[in-house]
């Protein structure tokens, strides 16, 4: 019994080892060593009641009585047969019901499953594997970024360090590997030096700790990191990114940027070489109540309207469609075009503009500040008392409150942005300003990409997303060749002019009709641009057409045409 009782305190002491063929030989030994002694006890028992059994019939007895199986086919007339048919029961019970399964799955089942999971989530990529992505974690932007890469056919490693979180994201259908984010040897299994880019989208300790690592490794990779404080930029800098994207800041701009009045000079928002793609209001120039083919702006500078905002969304217009005091022109033109554009138009007095900003932090401080240098009038109100009050053009309270609004000036507000970082309390904010100041403009943030319909069907007039904002910079650092995101919803293009359109004339193409895509340049395939093409232009072999449209017209054009740059 002593050393029964030690084999059982041993194999218990084993749990959480690594399996151990020496565990299943040592329960064996004694399982074996048990059942013998039993057998023996049994036949001697059996002699003393006069029965003279063979050693087989006293093997088979034990199992029988271990297993619990008692067929009852041989049993003692004495009590002390009978107490020991109890022990070999109840030893039975302890080895073969209980510690058997145990060891079982302890040290074979488990470590098997391990086994398999580790399988799964691989710790290092295929050998020869170059020019993909790798990002580091997954948030909003990292989502979006993959279902562009996806979209694209491109690539992607999502790192992750733990293997529960790794099989969680592998059931999402992520391509995930496993790996920790201070290790070099990290970087080197998943051939980090080939990699196209490495997306550093954490917290800024985090994102500085893997630049500095992944600089171990290579120190020419493209590293881009996300900060969420502009003050980490320089020492993402300093740790090895090339680019950092505080995207707090973009957020602040690009809604600024969407204010109208003060100005109505073209605000650029992407560029392809010399191809540039700007943004204008309308409200208050001569423009407002013409029609696109009367409006002279082709005539007199040279820059064409590709596309119209309406309601944060790009319309592509026809040449009969109207202007009023709510578009926003989408332009595409050389450098010295849109100059020409600015000054016929963009230095035109503008009606005087009113804007109410609800929420004071980093992003409602970045719009006070643009506005600010725009001379535009701006009220802001904060709920939290503890942040500073800048000056008299700040109000403390709750954006809920009636009392609030009137007292920032919501009745005389041209434009309404709304700066909160949690999207509900967007949506909310967004059906209250609407009802009360039905015809202001509004302009809100979401954090989440899914949440932008929801705030435009709340009545927001555009939307800005910070995974879109995001991915779409991330996406366009990749370089590939013939897609840039211009904004949300938006894309320029690249093609090749397809077989079946040389020699036709751009208007005959039938471009436009087929795809929804505004050709905004041609490349002859000689190093010459043509931008803004007339309508006369012949399309011919070996040139290449940069188009510009929503997200689907470049499938629709391979489609119609085929033939992608």
């Amino acid at each position: 019994m002593k050393l029964l009782a030690g084999e059982m305190a041993s194999i218990l002491a084993s749990r959480g080892q690594r399996p151990r063929v020496g565990v299943l030989v040592r329960f064996i030994v004694v399982l074996v060593v048990m059942v013998t002694a039993y057998a023996v006890i049994f036949k001697l028992l059996m002699a003393r009641e006069g029965q003279d059994l063979s050693w087989i019939t006293s093997f088979y007895w034990v199992l029988t009585v271990m297993s619990t199986l008692g067929f009852g086919d041989l049993v003692f007339s004495t009590d002390a047969g009978r107490l020991f048919s109890i022990v070999v029961l109840m030893s039975g019970m302890l080895f073969l019901l209980v510690l058997l399964p145990f060891i079982f799955i302890e040290f074979f089942y488990q470590p098997w499953m391990a086994a398999q999971t580790a399988a799964r989530t691989p710790r290092a990529l295929k050998p020869g594997t170059r020019g993909h992505v790798i990002i580091t974690h997954l948030d909003a932007v990292a989502e979006d970024f993959i279902r562009r890469l996806e979209r694209y056919g491109q690539s992607y490693a999502l790192l992750v360090p733990e293997v529960e979180e790794a099989l969680r994201l592998l059931d999402h259908g992520y391509s995930v590997v496993v790996g920790a984010f201070d290790d070099p040897e990290t970087y080197r299994a998943i051939h980090a030096p080939d990699a196209a880019l490495i997306a550093a989208t954490g917290s800024d300790p985090i994102n500085t700790l893997i630049a500095s690592t992944v600089r171990e490794v290579s120190e020419d990779v493209r590293l881009i990191a996300t900060a969420d404080d502009i003050a980490s930029i320089d020492i993402l800098a300093l740790a090895g990114c090339q680019q950092v994207l505080n995207l707090t800041s973009m957020m602040g701009i690009a809604l600024a940027r969407r204010v109208t009045g003060g100005d109505h000079r073209s605000h650029v928002i992407d560029s392809v070489d010399r191809l540039q793609i700007a943004e204008a209001s309308v409200s208050g120039t001569t423009l407002v109540g013409k029609r696109i083919r009367d409006s002279g702006v082709r005539q007199s500078t040279g820059v064409g309207i590709v596309g119209v905002w309406k309601r944060g969304e790009f319309v592509t217009p026809g040449p009969d469609d109207v202007l009023s005091e709510d578009t926003v022109l989408l332009l595409a033109g050389s450098r010295e075009q849109l100059a020409r554009y600015d000054e016929i138009l963009g230095d035109r007095e503008a009606p005087r503009s009113s804007v109410l900003i609800l929420g004071g932090g980093r992003v409602g401080r970045i719009i006070a500040e643009a506005l600010a240098l725009r001379k535009i009038d701006y009220h802001v109100v904060e709920r939290d008392p503890t942040r500073p009050k800048r000056d008299d053009r700040w109000v403390i309270g709750d954006a809920a409150e009636l009392g609030v609004l009137k007292g920032a000036g919501i009745d005389e507000a041209t434009t309404i942005i709304i700066t909160t970082h949690d999207d509900d309390t967007n949506i909310y904010l967004t059906l209250y300003c609407r009802r009360l100041q039905p015809s202001a403009k509004i302009l809100s943030r979401a954090t989440d990409r899914r949440n932008v319909s929801s705030i435009h069907r709340a009545g927001a007039d555009f939307v800005l997303s910070y995974a879109s904002m995001g991915s779409s910079q991330l996406f366009n650092s990749l370089d590939i060749g013939a897609v840039t995101i211009v904004a949300e919803g938006l894309i320029l293009f690249r093609v090749r002019v397809p077989k079946r359109l040389h020699g036709t004339r751009l208007r005959d193409s039938s471009i436009r009709l087929r795809t929804g895509a505004t050709v905004v340049a041609i490349d002859d395939g000689e190093g010459e641009r043509e931008v803004n093409p007339l309508a006369d232009t012949a399309l011919r072999d070996g040139s290449s057409l940069i188009l510009i449209g929503h997200p689907d017209a470049e499938s629709r054009f391979l489609a119609a045409f085929g033939n992608r740059a």
